[in-house]
């Protein structure tokens, strides 16, 4: 079976001399790993393709036992050119690819993880100041496709809106959002400040291409990302160690 898609390169990895394997995250077909033959010589099959973070329009080719995936030619749609010399910029873009592999993506949310991914990597290129909470957003984002996220606009308690409170705190354990009032003795949780919720839910809500102009304050920045990383530790069951995540 044979098909073309637009596609991001996430990795690249060699395999023989001349040839690469290739980390492909695929408008429609998702994550998939492909063999590029000759990849690493080849100018007239993959000119200019075969770098991360391009964005490609692939064709590829399953084995004939269906066991491998082979990459027969691709196109360069995009490709960036500030990510590719800040290593700052580098190590975000790394750390969202990590998660990303580590949550994986269902055929069902092909699309919607191919725009996420797209649309975190325009947002590396283009934003002139970077926040360091950014790569944390993506993960909050990410698990929000995939139908994950606590709710955030009521009290999982009481049904109270939370959009006029203070403060609300994240019940770790039970993964949801209560009011102050619904709070009980014992319960482990983390505070919210309003600023917070907001972030977290304009992070839901719209493209990366506009998280740039959240611009938190630093203890906005941290409440939130202390939430999203109990999260993923508690109900995703992924930590960061060594340098990847791993399943708890």
């Amino acid at each position: 079976m044979q098909w073309t898609d637009d596609a991001l390169v996430l990795r690249i990895g060699k395999f023989r001399e001349a040839d690469l394997w290739v980390r492909l995250l695929a408008r429609e077909k998702g994550l998939v790993t492909a063999f590029a033959f000759g990849g690493s010589r080849s100018r007239r099959r993959f000119t200019g393709c075969l770098d991360v973070y391009n964005r490609i329009r692939a064709s590829a080719a399953y084995s004939r036992d269906g066991r491998f995936l082979n990459l027969q030619e691709a196109t360069l749609l995009a490709g960036p050119e500030r990510l590719r010399r800040d290593w700052r910029r580098q190590g975000m873009a790394a750390n969202c690819v990590c998660f990303l592999e580590a949550m994986g993506v269902p055929p069902d949310n092909a699309q919607a993880g191919y725009a996420l991914m797209h649309g975190m990597f325009q947002l590396l290129e283009e934003e002139a100041v970077l926040s360091p909470v950014m790569p944390v957003l993506f993960r909050f984002r990410l698990a929000a496709e995939q139908g994950y996220a606590p709710e955030l606009k009521v009290c999982a308690r009481c049904g109270r809106a939370l959009s006029g409170v203070e403060q609300a705190h994240f019940l770790v354990g039970e993964g949801a959002v209560c009011c102050p009032s619904c709070r009980r003795p014992g319960d482990m949780s983390l505070f919210l400040g309003q600023e917070a919720l907001d972030v977290l839910g304009k992070v839901k809500e719209y493209s990366p291409q506009s998280w740039g102009r959240l611009d938190p304050s630093p203890e906005g920045a941290r409440q939130a990302a202390r939430l999203i990383d109990a999260f993923v530790r508690y109900h995703l069951g992924l930590e960061w160690a060594n340098g990847r995540f791993k399943a708890m």
